[in-house]
Order: C-alpha cells, then structure tokens, then sequence
C-alpha cells in the first residue's frame, strides 16, 4: 500500500494511503491546529476525522495530467493510466497551485 504526505502551501496538511477498499486521507493535527489551516479542498473540509473512498478522492484526481500528457507520463513511468495513485505519486510532487503530493516511504518492521 503506498502513502503520501499532502503539502498546502509547503505546510504538511495531512496524509493520502491507498488502502485495500480504496483510499483513505486525513489531515495532519497540527496542521488543524494553525490558525491559517485551509482545507485542501471544498471536498475534503477541515476535520480531525479521516476521509474514505472506494475510488480516487476526485480533488486528487483532478491533479493528475489528462490527455497527451497523461499518455507520456503513464509511457515514461511504465504506469497503467488506471494507476491513479501512481499517476499522483509521481505527477504531482510540484503541482500548479497550492496542494503538493509526496511520496511516503514505508517502513515495516
């Protein structure tokens, strides 16, 4: 299962994982605890609750290139174009805009 820190502004916001029945993001507490906290999204408000989907949450999902420049990032990176959260690993480290994906390693034990 692969992990993400998601970045707002340079600020760690929260965390995305891929977990068995989809995805799974909740925001960072000390994140929640600054007093300019923005949600990343309309979609994903403030909470110290966490958020789960079956599918690609669809405001991370719109981060990810479409047409052309989805078929060359999916042929350079050897990645199924229905690998969204491959597709958001390795597309979406210096976004347009505010929000910023990075890959989490995984340390097991």
């Amino acid at each position: 299962m692969r992990k993400a820190n998601v970045y707002m502004q340079d600020k760690l916001a929260g965390y995305l994982s891929e977990i068995e029945d989809g995805y799974h993001f909740i925001y960072d507490r000390d994140y929640l605890q600054m007093p300019s906290a923005e949600a990343v999204s309309l979609t994903l408000p403030l909470s110290d609750k966490g958020y789960v989907s079956s599918v690609m949450f669809p405001f991370f999902d719109g981060l990810i290139p479409e047409g052309w420049l989805l078929e060359v990032a999916a042929q350079n990176w050897k990645l199924n174009q229905r690998d969204r959260m491959g597709l958001l690993l390795v597309c979406c480290r210096d976004c347009i805009g505010a929000v910023s994906i990075v890959e989490t390693q995984n340390i097991e034990g």
